[in-house]
């Protein structure tokens, strides 16, 4: 993927293991971003595959994505801020009887009993994630952590089997950057949910991340567990700065 001649990403292969929850680092203007639009479906590669399960996924919209279980996060979150925070997640199944004008008026019953599924569904996310306290506020009104958690529910709410984070950490406090490494672990361990995780913060790769992924001029540097990218000199050079050698 190029831009202006530019090479966003090139000759970069790489896969993301079922079960697993895998770090993507690297130094800013990597290609991490990049690639991530590719992989979810915002931007289709000039050259190069995209397999999900096996299957070349290659250019498909996001929407098509979304139904296969792979959803794509983002660091500034997108909620519908006017909406409650159970709104939120209510709203993510896809194909609801209510949302086509002749089932709201001819099948009330039906989107009805659908709703009421829905929402016990979105409850129990919101307990799990520690959001029941804040069902019934606008989600504009959270705060940064908070509203990750609320991706990490719609996330849930879409039965995701893959979910890109772009930087979850970002703008988040400590306290509940833990909380959110832990729902992470949760569905991970529980659900088995896999996770592909783009982050600049050392400690939460280090706490979630086996295998990380370093990315460098659009390429793939290598590929190991946090102890062996901080020995590598590559890395040490490319991303870590002088200061990483003594890390």
């Amino acid at each position: 993927m190029s831009f202006g001649g530019v090479h966003a990403v090139q000759d970069c292969s790489l896969a993301v293991e079922r079960g697993t929850i895998t770090g993507l680092i690297g130094p800013n203007g990597a290609g991490k971003t990049t690639l991530f639009n590719i992989v979810a479906g915002f931007l289709r590669p000039a050259r190069g595959r995209v397999e999900l399960a096996g299957e070349d996924v290659t250019g498909l919209p996001p929407h098509l994505l979304f139904r296969r279980g792979l959803v794509r996060t983002f660091q500034i979150p997108h909620e519908f801020s006017t909406l409650t925070v159970l709104e939120n997640l209510m709203v993510v199944p896809s194909r609801q009887s209510g949302e086509r004008l002749f089932g709201a008026w001819l099948r009330a019953r039906r989107v009805a009993a659908e709703e009421a599924v829905l929402r016990r569904r979105a409850e129990e996310a919101l307990e799990l994630l520690g959001l029941a306290h804040l069902r019934d506020a606008p989600a504009g009104t959270l705060s940064g952590g908070q509203k990750k958690l609320v991706e990490l529910g719609r996330a849930m709410m879409a039965d995701a089997q893959v979910v890109l984070l772009d930087e979850p950490a970002a703008g988040v406090n400590r306290t509940l950057m833990n909380e959110l490494a832990e729902r992470i672990r949760f569905l991970n361990k529980e659900r088995g949910v896999t996770f592909f995780v783009i982050e600049h913060d050392m400690n939460l790769i280090a706490a979630l991340c086996h295998p990380v992924i370093v990315m460098a001029q659009g390429q793939v540097l290598m590929q190991g567990s946090l102890d062996e990218i901080r020995r590598d000199a590559r890395v040490v050079d490319a991303y870590f700065g002088a200061a990483g050698a003594n890390a």
